[in-house]
């Protein structure tokens, strides 16, 4: 006999939750087999755009897995760093939507480029949504970053033995770059784009351009995976720079195999 009441199954099933899954730097064979059952056992599936762009590296990553029509696109205001309201302005009313899908669906996932705890968007959307829709239970799926990616493709070792591992995004200041390259580890920078010329500075100014490499549109049709020691130190003429989300590595120095052990 079919009854009409919920039971305890059914309400659990209706509880908010919002899951960040990581879908990696571009390479859609760079997503977990958990990601991508997290993908498609979500009711919807968040990606995040820019206002009037086309489809984003994430979003081109999630539709290799999951249809079309269960993804839904959510404005924000990425890489905005120097009007703070209005990007405020955006992750609330980015927030107001998720809220709306998760009171709708229960259970949404948001696809965020590499993993959902390193520098990503869903870190913001997380704390937002919190305030609006409390009790919704929040997890995390890791997605594989773009400095495993870059070490991948183009051979350089993040870590040896007792070698320190730095991460640094250079929207910080080169400053804060320059003083990690003065230690003794692998340095990884961030969206350096922008700056390509100060952070070729940098590398020369503390001896680490050799061995260092950078790459961008990883796993993506105009992927470019250079040596650093190729950095310009000014844009050519006419040109744009590198991709804002360009990354770099600059590796320890070693002199012997398992020297550092």
């Amino acid at each position: 006999m079919t009854g009409t009441g919920s039971t305890d199954s059914d309400r659990g099933a209706r509880e908010p939750r919002l899951v960040g899954v990581g879908v990696g730097p571009g390479d859609p064979e760079l997503v977990t087999v958990k990601g991508v059952n997290a993908l498609r056992a979500a009711a919807v599936v968040v990606v995040p755009v820019l206002a009037g762009a086309g489809t984003g590296r994430a979003e081109a990553t999630v539709l290799h897995y999951v249809a079309p029509a269960k993804v839904v696109r959510v404005v924000f205001a990425l890489n905005e760093r120097e009007d703070r309201a209005r990007r405020e302005a955006a992750w609330d009313v980015a927030g107001e939507r998720v809220a709306e899908l998760l009171r709708a669906h229960g259970t949404v996932a948001f696809a965020t480029i590499g993993d959902p705890n390193v520098y990503s968007t869903f870190t913001y959307l997380a704390q937002t949504v919190d305030a609006l829709v409390p009790g919704t239970a929040v997890e995390t799926v890791p997605g594989i970053t773009a400095m495993q990616d870059l070490a991948a493709r183009s051979g350089a070792v993040l870590t040896e033995g007792t070698e320190p591992l730095t991460l640094v995004p250079v929207t910080a200041g080169t400053a804060v770059l320059k003083e990690a390259l003065k230690g003794p580890g692998t340095v990884v920078a961030y969206k350096f784009g922008r700056l390509a010329g100060e952070v070729a500075a940098a590398l020369r100014e503390t001896g680490r351009t050799e061995g260092a490499v950078w790459g961008s549109s990883l796993g993506l049709p105009q992927e470019s995976i250079r040596p650093a020691a190729e950095l310009a130190a000014e844009p050519a003429p006419g040109s744009t720079g590198l991709p804002y989300l360009s990354t770099l590595i600059a590796p320890a120095r070693r002199e012997s195999r398992g020297g550092k052990l």
